[in-house]
């Protein structure tokens, strides 16, 4: 069986890493963790980290983590179904919004529940996902600071996500100005100017971060090391805090080219090949995972000479040229994965969920393996 492994001592590494940067520069900061897809084991190992909040898209996920530790301040990060807002309010303590609609039932489902709830109010800054859009937003704000058991804790931007527009001194000098502009003409006090995230982390050390932005949502350069803004890893961080690991379950020496007519493959894609390789061989290993678990675009072998040749819905096809490893059936490679292939392995219930290093929380979960695994 397949399963991934998450390196506590990595993860804390590269937390008090970034803990440190952002205490530095006076700024709050998050964890998002839907990537964790609510994994009750792995989200335990978040809250030993010491983390004060937490983000996630998921209410399920939110629900798991307010079971592990209810002290914990939860945040959900998109506009909230209004059929959803009574779970939003019961789970989440801080709501990202963008609709008057949905924050009037936000407001109605506090009400009823008896609980103040928090919101940040997002602004559109170009990127076309969520945000309220400049022109309308102090009229939106005027009706939201009538609405009774709810808060309003900040600000923010949504940049990179969709369409990969990156933030930049001015997008940022706008959102400090809207902050400005709200807390002048409704005499309120805005905490927070969230509008930082994993791809804002480089304008920090370069100097380019507005003073007023005060909080960030980290989730891919926590459990990748990754630069986000300019695509590669950071050198200070580490890249490997996840590992994907395969079983071998098949290995021949086999033509490189297929033989016979040609038509579409599961995907409904037409396929390709080198006429060159026409009459050569290599050898070829099948592992037990397959695209039902991620897709192969998002992984890569870490072993020398190993390139992923195809793939089904239940398992890949390694290519291992001459095999000078000299692996065989039963054998383990090892992958490693970008963001999108630990979100799919994530939530996969068919790949096992393991660790490597000392626990940085032991609950339930982990009380039920206390034996930690060793992958290597």
């Amino acid at each position: 069986m397949a399963f991934v492994t998450l390196n506590t001592k990595k993860l804390k590494e590269n937390y008090e890493h970034l803990d440190t940067l952002f205490k530095k520069h006076n700024i709050e900061w998050s964890i998002v963790a839907k990537v964790l897809c609510g994994n009750k084991k792995y989200l335990e190992q978040i809250m030993g980290l010491g983390i004060k909040q937490i983000c996630d898209s998921r209410i399920g996920n939110l629900k798991m983590i307010k079971s592990i530790a209810p002290q914990i301040e939860t945040v959900y990060i998109k506009p909230p179904a209004k059929r959803s807002v009574a779970r939003v309010v019961q789970y989440a303590d801080v709501s990202f919004n963008t609709e008057y609609a949905t924050i009037k039932a936000l407001s109605d489902a506090a009400v009823a529940q008896n609980k103040l709830h928090k919101i940040v109010i997002m602004i559109e800054l170009g990127e076309l996902r969520e945000g309220v859009m400049g022109e309308q937003f102090m009229d939106f704000y005027s009706k939201v600071f009538e609405l009774p058991n709810i808060e309003v804790a900040g600000i923010g931007t949504n940049l990179t996500c969709m369409y990969g527009v990156l933030p930049n001194h001015d997008k940022l000098i706008q959102l400090c100005l809207y902050k400005q502009l709200v807390e002048f003409r409704f005499n309120k006090t805005i905490p927070y100017i969230s509008g930082g995230a994993s791809v804002t982390i480089p304008l920090i050390e370069r100097n380019l971060l507005p003073a007023g932005i005060n909080h960030f949502r980290v989730g891919e350069t926590l459990f990748l090391g990754t630069d986000v803004y300019n695509s590669k890893p950071f050198d200070e961080m580490h890249n490997d805090v996840f590992r994907l690991y395969a079983e071998i379950i098949e290995l021949n020496e086999k033509p490189q080219m297929p033989i016979g007519e040609m038509g579409n493959n599961l995907t409904g894609s037409p396929m390709t090949f080198d006429e060159s390789l026409t009459g050569g061989t290599s050898y070829r290993a099948i592992v037990d995972v397959g695209l039902l678990d991620v897709e192969d675009g998002h992984i890569s072998p870490v072993g020398k000479d190993i390139q992923i040749a195809g793939a089904s819905s239940d398992m890949i096809v390694l290519d291992l040229g001459t095999n000078e490893q000299g692996l065989k059936v039963g054998d383990l490679v090892e992958f490693s994965l970008d963001y999108m292939g630990i979100l799919r392995i994530m939530n996969s219930d068919y790949v096992e969920k393991r660790f490597e290093g000392p626990p940085l929380f032991v609950g339930p979960a982990t009380k039920k393996k206390t034996e930690l695994v060793a992958a290597r």
